[in-house]
């Protein structure tokens, strides 16, 4: 039997409980927050989805990007649930002789939910005045990196580094300017150990190009803003369609190979 294929969300939503074990849901999925553990019981239920449900959670919140990604991150990156998670970080971070450190609440996006501290006791006196936002992630401040966004969309790779010397958030919409970047081969295979860590068949990747070379990951997405590209929001839509046609048709291709009888 051929699986059902659900394209939109009005679609999933109406069927949800008729989905069967080897369909379908090729589209990212609106939640509200809370909602998270549909992703969950789809694919405990067998159900393929596309993109995957590790991107999409990832896409969604910051925190489960650091628990997921974290070694590719600023090291001593840490996600933060609750005050005595952030008691440990304090201890781990004055052990370590941090100073100013970042905040990145969690599905705050365009830069508005990154926030600076000059010491790890400053972010701990907010969160004990109940002034502070759980769960969140924490990591060391960098002080000198070039921020670069690389769009990845199968083989069509674009990159544009972001700068503002004004504000430490590089996003364009706080207002930072971009130009092409050109990015080299082990950028390019950074940017693909990520994506295949946590299953992205297409994502905005987010680089910290450090003075030395080294390359840090800031955030991965499935979408984000293409202000600072060369590509079209139309042209950016219909590669993103093409992307998951394509990887539907490989799964029916693998469940039909699957069932094949094997040779005597």
């Amino acid at each position: 039997m051929q699986p059902r294929i659900v394209t939109t969300n009005n679609e999933l939503f109406s069927c949800y409980d008729q989905l069967r074990a080897g369909d379908i849901v090729a589209c990212r999925i609106r939640l509200a927050q809370g909602q998270e553990h549909l992703l969950l019981d789809l694919v405990s239920r067998g159900i393929r989805l596309v993109p995957s449900a590790t991107s999409q959670l990832c896409s969604r919140s910051k925190v489960f990007q650091a628990t997921t990604l974290g070694r590719f991150m600023v090291q001593y990156t840490r996600s933060v649930y609750s005050i005595q998670d952030l008691l440990e970080c304090v201890t781990e971070y004055g052990r370590l002789g941090v100073g100013a450190v970042v905040c990145k609440i969690d599905r705050a996006n365009a830069g508005v939910g990154i926030l600076r501290f000059s010491s790890i006791e400053d972010v701990f006196s907010q969160a004990a005045l109940q002034r502070f936002p759980f769960p969140c992630v924490l990591q060391p401040f960098v002080a000198e990196s070039r921020d670069v966004r690389v769009v990845v969309l199968g083989d069509i790779v674009e990159a544009y580094e972001r700068s503002n010397p004004h504000n430490f958030r590089h996003n364009l919409h706080c207002g930072g300017t971009g130009k092409p970047w050109k990015l080299t081969s082990v950028q390019h295979d950074f940017c693909k150990q990520v994506m295949d860590r946590a299953g992205f068949i297409y994502a905005h990747v987010d680089l910290m190009i450090l003075p030395d070379g080294t390359i840090l990951l800031a955030e991965i997405n499935l979408r984000g803003g293409l202000r600072g590209a060369q590509m079209s929001q139309q042209e950016y839509g219909s590669r993103i369609k093409t992307l998951i046609a394509g990887e539907v048709e490989s799964i029916k291709k693998a469940v039909k190979a699957a069932r094949q009888p094997l040779p005597l």
